[in-house]
């Protein structure tokens, strides 16, 4: 049985809750916050902004499933010096709404990313991301760093260091047939039973029922790619992440982008990112896009 579009999943009772749960974590976005739909052939791409229109850009990107409204704990922060641009990324759950020609392959994938940057009119800007969207955020940067102006990675997977076996077999569960269970169980075990916020749980644990598409998967980079990599990058890792050793992903970062600095989260683990730990998120997020 083929899984529904997007448009017949919004009229179900699984995609009103979804979209429910998606407004009402987009409701604690400050006063302010406006949606945009950008539009190309690849689709439909929604951005919620917020800050003065005449600040430094940032573009944001969630995690998988995760949905731009994700940095709800963070925008105000952000937006308090910078014009905050947060994405839904185009096959993933959240408002982006895939066209005649979706993304099928990382070609694609940054094809569709710059054409949202083109679209919002930004020449050059930031960029973070986390998990999933810490891989496409480094790969925009590996293939036009003369746009990226800072580059912020929060616990990013697979760009530096593999990841561990057993988180990948116990997620494998999820990957195979994801239900709004097994995701809250799976982000249960994975941050150790801290106490998480319950809107933004609902609505990761309703994404796992959206129709995504096969998720396009930068490869992680040679080290050959970061030979003469002159962007200004900061690597924020979750001590207590179960995703991969953050240790040997520090020595890597440090290896591989000696310019780089990296921020170790002590009380933060790969999905309490990047709601908890708040604070701590904020101020690392802001010293990198501060720069040196």
């Amino acid at each position: 049985m083929s899984q529904p579009t997007i448009e017949e999943f919004t009229n179900t009772p699984a995609g009103t809750a979804f979209h429910r749960a998606y407004d009402a974590v987009l409701a604690r976005w400050p006063d302010g916050t406006t949606s945009i739909d950008l539009e190309s052939g690849h689709g439909s791409t929604r951005i919620n902004a917020y800050g003065p229109p005449d600040a430094p850009p940032v573009v944001l990107l969630p995690g998988g499933g995760a949905t731009s409204t994700a940095w709800f704990a963070n925008v105000a922060a952000l937006g308090a010096r910078h014009r905050v641009h947060a994405v839904d990324i185009l096959g993933d759950a959240g408002r982006s709404v895939p066209g005649p020609h979706p993304p099928r392959t990382v070609d694609d994938l940054l094809d569709w990313f710059f054409g949202v940057v083109n679209g919002l009119g930004l020449d050059t800007f930031g960029i973070a991301g986390h998990s999933y969207g810490a891989m496409i955020a480094l790969a925009a940067a590996l293939r036009r760093p003369e746009r990226v102006d800072k580059l912020v990675l929060l616990d990013p997977n697979s760009c530096f260091s593999g990841m561990r076996p057993g988180y990948l077999l116990r997620a494998l569960p999820l990957l195979l047939r994801p239900t709004e269970q097994r995701e809250r169980t799976f982000v249960a075990w994975e941050t150790g039973g801290r106490p998480l916020d319950e809107g933004w749980l609902d609505l990761l644990a309703l994404g796992a029922t959206f129709p995504a598409s096969k998720t396009i998967v930068p490869k992680r980079p040679s080290g050959k790619a970061f030979r003469d990599f002159g962007v200004d990058t900061t690597v924020i890792l979750a001590r207590r992440s179960k995703v991969h050793d953050s240790r040997r992903v520090d020595e890597a970062v440090r290896r591989l982008l000696p310019d780089a600095r990296t921020i170790v989260l002590d009380d933060a683990t790969h999905h309490t990112l990047p709601v908890h730990p708040a604070d701590a998120v904020n101020a690392a997020l802001l010293e990198g896009f501060g720069g040196r």
